[in-house]
């Protein structure tokens, strides 16, 4: 296993919290119906979980996470929500414990960029998924990420962000190289996409880049560049300023692509 770059401080979990499934697994939707059972894999705070239970109650969800702790936060969602048919388990996208031919979708949302493996995890989800199922799998390319005004800060902020990432065993720009890993794992009937979030209303640079300015000071990724020396407290200072700037320009604006791939087993 990789590290986890983000960890779970609240400026992270603020960002994993909008996510939903029309926004983040639009490709995957017209697949899921009624009686279709799906695992999803690094639920994180379990919003797209509960997005995807409600699309295909009666059958069942399994939530999966790493630990415990970041399982309860899926946990949560769930019981708020008030559904019944989620189930949880701790596991390694590597070594998943579950029989061969269990589920009809097998999904991963920002994962395949924070494993050690990627294409041994696509290997366990082909074994996991039944025959005629599906995985779908989707994840952030930063090196395509733009925007505008260009600031400096930012592009140091980018750089910075990749460097933390693969120190971890990571691939942050993991998007374009799903076809490339699906055909490693040994997957022949695949579909690859992208789509893109666009940022540019003043709402949405308000929580982007007020999340980040804080995400750069207090997160997990923030606590490694420091311990590494891939950056001072002065660094991440002038970048959350930078943050800060962009969310307060008029004219601020931001895309960030992500890879999608379907393969049918």
């Amino acid at each position: 296993m990789a590290t986890y770059t983000h960890g779970h401080h609240e400026s992270v979990l603020r960002s994993h919290r909008w996510r939903t499934a029309e926004n983040s697994a639009e490709y995957l939707l017209p697949h899921l119906s009624s009686g279709v059972t799906v695992l999803d894999i690094g639920c994180g705070p379990g919003t797209i979980t509960a997005d995807f239970a409600s699309l295909v109650t009666p059958a069942r969800v399994t939530a999966l996470e790493v630990t415990e702790d970041a399982l309860n936060l899926a946990r949560a969602e769930i019981i708020r929500r008030g559904l019944t048919n989620v189930d949880f388990a701790v596991g390694d996208v590597h070594r998943l414990d579950f029989a061969d031919d269990t589920f009809d979708v097998v999904h991963a949302h920002q994962v395949l960029q924070h494993v050690g493996d990627p294409v041994a995890a696509l290997r366990e989800m082909r074994r996991v998924a039944r025959p005629g199922g599906l995985i779908a799998v989707r994840d952030s390319d930063y090196a395509a990420f733009t925007w505008y005004p260009q600031l400096p800060e930012l592009d140091e902020w980018l750089g910075l962000y990749q460097r933390v990432a693969r120190g971890n065993g990571g691939e942050p720009d993991a998007g374009r190289r799903l076809l490339a890993w699906a055909h490693a794992a040994g997957l022949t009937d695949v579909t690859a996409t992208s789509s893109t979030w666009c940022l540019a209303t003043p709402a949405d640079r308000e929580w982007w880049g007020g999340m980040w300015a804080d995400r750069i000071l207090k997160s997990e990724m923030a606590a490694t560049a420091e311990r590494t020396g891939a950056a001072t407290r002065a660094d991440l200072t002038r970048i959350s300023a930078a943050w800060q700037r962009w969310a307060a320009d008029p004219d601020g604006w931001m895309s960030l692509l992500h890879g999608e791939l379907i393969a049918r087993v």
